[in-house]
């Protein structure tokens, strides 16, 4: 029998939350946005994700009103995939689950560190700037590769823009070259 994709019988506001971002590789994909992917095609060369469950996802959060889908070029139409203002509310659920992480599954320390572009600044847990004294927004977030990074392995245009240098966060990294179908 296969899994549900709801939670209907549960009055739970958390259960409404997971049926738009708790699907296998959304919450990935959702990161990936704010890291500023916003093609197909690098979320497909960055994740490693199925291109089919890619094309279900991005589709579901879409319509969940999490993204929103605009043509960036016309012949052929391709789209890109931004973030709206609700997805980007999602921005302290997806920097505390990562954080989380960095603390229970990174010995070697934090694989990523988030700053506050302004200050230099590194974020505390609820993603907001120490010396500052203020909630830090997305947009004002730069990311760099941390002292628990392993080797950098992996060879796509998002992973080489991640380690090159710090990146402010929903800013366009570079298009990946991914080899023909």
């Amino acid at each position: 029998m296969a899994l549900g994709i709801d939670y209907e019988l549960q009055d739970c506001s958390l259960a409404r939350a997971l049926e738009v971002v708790g699907e296998r590789w959304s919450m990935l994909i959702l990161r990936d946005a704010f890291y500023g992917v916003q093609r197909f095609n690098d979320f497909l060369a960055h994740l490693d994700i199925p291109r089919a469950v890619l094309t279900a996802r991005l589709q579901s959060l879409v319509a969940a009103g999490v993204l929103r889908k605009e043509p960036y070029q016309q012949s052929p139409v391709r789209h890109r995939y931004l973030l709206t203002d609700s997805g980007r509310e999602l921005w302290l659920p997806v920097y505390s689950l990562a954080m989380w992480g960095e603390r229970h599954s990174s010995p070697d320390g934090s694989r990523m560190v988030f700053s506050h572009a302004t200050c230099g600044t590194v974020l505390d847990p609820l993603s907001g700037c120490p010396s500052c004294g203020v909630p830090v927004p997305p947009e004002d977030i730069e990311v760099r590769r941390g002292p628990g990074a392993r080797p950098h392995t992996r060879e796509d245009a998002v992973s080489r823009a991640l380690t090159a240098r710090p990146h402010r966060l929903l800013t366009l990294l570079p298009p990946a070259k991914l080899p023909p179908a």
